[in-house]
């Protein structure tokens, strides 16, 4: 006989993710592993196919999302978010619209996020900004955090959501709180990494072997998460993309806006987004932008070398 005091199974809600570009891809791909019932479109099909392989169901377009109960973003620019639902074909056409609450992921600026939540009030829909902190890998591990504002009783219902993705999601308070808080992360992010490939070019060219610098430099206080994280690839001078030289331009001119509508002084960063700009114009767009180390060194009149590699073998053409 059935146990009469049991609680009948809620229905997991019908969730819809727009954008899987390297990051929204492995967000996405952590929610279908947690369980979630995930539709998925992105402007280039081909990138949200491999998906399906997991459980989720890709669709044609955005419209199909309007039933969905709770839709996720995850893109790269102001424009390309606020198109998601107010350009032709956008989400807030589609027929029969039930979505409730939208999660907005993406580094984009305080004002564009304010004007796409009082467009979605309009429609009856709650937004949290949640710009999550992290790369693909450290998605993939479990390890991104996400910064949250808008509603706390929004935040309390959505929180499991956000930690099928991450391992932490912190509410900073209302409105567009969150923006601003990943904004000066990233700023905070371009400087950390410009002055630390200052140090590491410095101590090489004094006769300091680079692994033995970073080793030193990770046991100590100033030590990281993020100086571990840098120092196999800047050992072995692999710059394999996790965040591009042009998107970390875009938040640096993000924090340098903010900056001057606060009439608040930014040289550090201000310098440091020169740097990121050298390091465009000198075609490194598609590597990751911590080849500011590689600028450093010519900068400086050095070159250097793999250290993975063996001193006698021939160097890479």
């Amino acid at each position: 006989m059935a146990d009469m005091t049991s609680q009948p199974s809620q229905k997991s809600p019908h969730i819809g993710w727009v954008g899987t570009g390297r990051m929204g891809y492995a967000m996405a791909k952590r929610l279908i592993m947690a369980g979630s019932n995930l539709s998925v479109y992105n402007r280039s099909r081909e990138k949200a196919e491999p998906l399906a392989e997991y459980g989720a169901r890709v669709v044609e377009s955005l419209s199909e999302l309007a039933s969905c109960d709770l839709v996720f973003t995850m893109l790269s620019t102001d424009d390309a978010v606020m198109d998601v639902f107010t350009g032709g074909g956008g989400l807030l056409a589609g027929p029969d619209l039930s979505v409730r609450t939208v999660i907005e992921c993406s580094s984009i600026s305080v004002d564009a996020s304010a004007k796409l939540r009082e467009v979605l009030h309009q429609h009856n829909i709650s937004m949290l900004a949640s710009p999550i902190s992290g790369n693909p890998g450290v998605v993939e591990a479990g390890n991104a955090s996400f910064v949250v504002s808008g509603l706390k009783s929004d935040f309390d219902l959505q929180r499991p959501a956000l930690l099928n993705i991450a391992r932490q999601a912190t509410y900073v308070g209302t409105g567009e709180l969150a923006r601003i808080a990943k904004i000066c992360h990233n700023v905070w992010l371009g400087v950390l990494t410009q002055s630390l490939a200052e140090v590491v070019v410095l101590a090489e060219k004094a006769g300091l072997a680079r692994p033995a610098f970073l080793e030193f430099l990770n046991h100590s206080a100033l030590g990281s998460t993020y100086t571990r994280a840098k120092t196999p690839s800047w050992i072995g001078l692999d710059f394999s993309t996790t965040f591009t030289a042009p998107l970390m331009r875009k938040d640096m001119d993000l924090g340098l806006d903010l900056a001057d509508n606060l009439d608040v002084p930014m040289q550090l960063a201000s310098t440091t987004r020169h740097f990121v700009q050298t390091l465009i114009n000198h075609g490194h767009i598609d590597c990751d932008f911590s080849a500011l180390l590689l600028l450093q060194a010519q900068s400086s009149g050095l070159k250097l070398a793999d250290e993975n590699r063996p001193k006698d073998s021939e160097p890479p053409a």
